[in-house]
Formats: structure tokens, sequence, C-alpha cells
């Protein structure tokens, strides 16, 4: 289903535009994330609140992205050379969002949508990125299912030593409660003998 575009100006209704900051935000964050990630790249994200609240993603240390920044800034010296940075950065922007364009490309894919005109060789790139996945899936499961096993295991050897501790105990109690028996048998008995 294909969205219509949103018109780009400030939404009046406060709810609607809280609502719309929220999902905007997440999505940028998530961005900015798969940007970092994906591309090996330092990102820094800062977001103000209409309320003031502060939102921020860093890759690393944001104080020191904010710190390479101000000195590539002192670095950069002239207008003419601020100008040449502005058209590279918007050049590197526009790069960005291409590979921004092709990683959600990519994850579609992945997904399973959008396949249809896909060439052999771009579904066989596909399946091995999901069998590389699925094997790292895999194995993270069989190692929380090794440490789930190693724990009940350890919890039926500590069963075990309590069920040997109260047998020993159970046992042992029996024991001097049949000679408590015994001893009073044996009194109750010289009683009787002693009467009659």
């Amino acid at each position: 289903m294909v969205r219509g575009k949103t018109e780009m100006k400030r939404i009046e209704n406060a709810t609607s535009r809280q609502v719309t900051f929220s999902k905007r935000r997440n999505g940028l964050l998530k961005k900015a994330f798969e940007l970092s990630v994906l591309c090996d790249a330092e990102v820094a994200l800062v977001i103000f609140s209409p309320r003031s609240k502060l939102y921020e993603f860093s890759s690393s240390s944001i104080a020191q992205t904010i710190e390479r920044y101000q000195r590539r800034i002192k670095e950069i010296g002239t207008n003419h050379k601020r100008n040449d940075n502005s058209q590279q950065a918007r050049d590197e922007t526009s790069g960005l969002t291409k590979k921004i364009e092709q990683l959600e490309t990519s994850k579609r894919k992945l997904l399973g949508e959008g396949i249809d005109a896909c060439s052999i060789e771009e579904l066989q790139q596909l399946e091995n990125q999901l069998d590389r996945s699925l094997s790292r899936i895999r194995a993270k499961k069989y190692q929380l299912l090794r440490g789930e096993i190693e724990k009940l295991k350890e919890q039926e050897r500590n069963l075990v030593k309590e069920n040997k501790e109260l047998k020993e105990k159970v046992q042992f109690f029996f024991f001097f409660l049949d000679k408590i028996l015994v001893y009073k048998l044996y009194k109750l008995l010289s009683l009787f003998y002693e009467y009659y």
C-alpha cells in the first residue's frame, strides 16, 4: 500500500503533534543507529522535544563527536572552504540518502518483500545472508539452551542432595523413635512385672 505524502507544515493539534514527534523521533534514532552499524560511521544525533526533553544517540562518545566536529569547523577556516564543504556535505547527504534507500530495499528483500524483480544472483546473495543470519541465531539459541540445561542440572543436583539429607534425617528420626519406643515398652513391661 502506498502512503500519500504528508504536507510539510506545523501540526496544529498538540496531541497529534506529540504522537508524530514520538514516531518520527524513534524512526530517526533507528536510522542513525542503522547508519552507524551498517556503514561504520560515527553518528551523533541530538533532539529536543517541544517540551525541551533531550533525546540523543551516539555511536561512540557524543562529547568526542562534538569535539571532532568543532575541530573540523576550525579547520575549515574561510567562507570559500565552507561553501566547498557545504557542497561536499550536500553530496555526502545525497550519498547517505541513497545508501539509506538501498538499506531499506535490502531490509525489505530480507523480509521477503519486493523480491519479484530480483535476479538469480541477488536472490542467491539474499539466501546466503539469511543462511548466515540463521546460523548466528541458531548458535545463540543453542548457547542459551545449554545455559538453561546447566541451570536445570544444577537444580537437579541440589534437589538430589536435599532429598538425601532429608532421607538421612528421617532415618535418624525413626531410629531414635524406635529406640524410645523400645525403651518405653521395656519400662512398661518392667512396671507390669513389678506390679504382678
